[in-house]
């Protein structure tokens, strides 16, 4: 069945309850490599002093003890598409307040925008979340590449900021290692799709091996920023868009290269990220990312 754009647009947000505890936030960061010999992290890592990196929030509420991570992830009404054509092309995240520890949120969601692209349909979703007062916590906006959907309109919608770094040297060059296990933890906060973790399923997907979540490459640049550019401040980062470029194997490295805007009138500033996997000549993994902070 083609797409019906008209009916994705109109229809009722779709409404669940989530929670999450301390333990799920442990685990997420873990996932993502906190703690050390040298570092352990403690406000990371432990629950004392417990501090919640801003990406928590696209996996809160989806862990595997919380029932969801079976779930099909793919209910949207007016766009009946193969599954198998779908591509995971970018990430948007806005955190309205800092994460609680553990909490309770309605989640709302919906079809924001469905492009023609011609050979393929650019699908944008976006998720509210607001605690039990009815505050704001977060808004996420992902955008899915579906191929060989396109032909259902004459819309190809409006052309895309590029975010290009500018013409001189990085302000930060962070670096994030990742171990041949990653994906193995990371897929404990609620993605078991075995593209992360087996060799013949990857294989079959055309893969030589498998390869880590995009949202624990996204989950690796946020923390990067957090530890590099804002001295551990987790409340300092407010926002974090990409463009998924390229794979990372578990194992690899990201390198993550800052460029600093200068703060803008509203106390914000703008940061332009690139990310690319230096094992593969700088292949590049994040692009057309940046992130908001709050000035100190």
């Amino acid at each position: 069945m083609p797409i019906d754009r008209e009916k994705a647009l109109t229809s009722d947000p779709s409404v669940r309850e989530i929670a999450w505890t301390t333990r799920d936030v442990l685990l997420y960061h873990l996932s993502l490599g906190a703690g050390s010999a040298d570092d352990p992290e403690l406000h990371l890592t432990f629950e004392n002093g417990l501090t919640v990196l801003p990406t928590f929030a696209l996996v809160a509420g989806s862990g595997i003890s919380s029932g969801e991570a079976d779930a099909p992830g793919f209910h949207l009404p007016g766009i009946d598409i193969d599954l198998r054509a779908v591509l995971h092309a970018g990430q948007g995240l806005e955190v309205h307040r800092p994460l609680p520890v553990s909490g309770t949120a309605t989640l709302r969601s919906r079809v924001a925008e469905v492009w023609d692209k011609g050979k393929a349909a650019l699908i944008v979703l976006e998720s509210a979340a607001t605690g039990p007062a009815g505050e704001p916590l977060w808004t996420s906006t992902t955008r899915v590449w579906a191929r060989g959907e396109g032909g259902f309109s004459q819309d190809a919608g409006p052309a895309e900021e590029k975010v290009t770094p500018p013409d001189r040297p990085a302000d930060h060059v962070l670096t994030s290692t990742t171990t041949p296990q990653q994906a193995l933890w990371y897929r404990l906060n609620g993605d078991l799709n075995p593209l992360h973790a087996d060799p013949e399923f990857a294989r079959a997907a055309g893969l030589d091996r498998p390869i880590l979540h995009g949202l624990a490459s996204y989950g690796l640049v946020c923390k990067a920023v957090v530890d590099g550019v804002l001295g551990g401040d987790v409340t300092r980062l407010t926002g974090l868009a990409v463009r998924f470029a390229g794979p990372l194997v578990p194992g690899e490295s990201l390198t993550t290269s800052v460029w600093r805007e200068g703060p803008a009138d509203d106390g914000t500033e703008r940061l332009l990220l690139h990310v690319a996997c230096p094992e593969r000549d700088g292949a590049p993994v994040l692009t057309h990312a940046t992130a908001t902070v709050t000035a100190k």
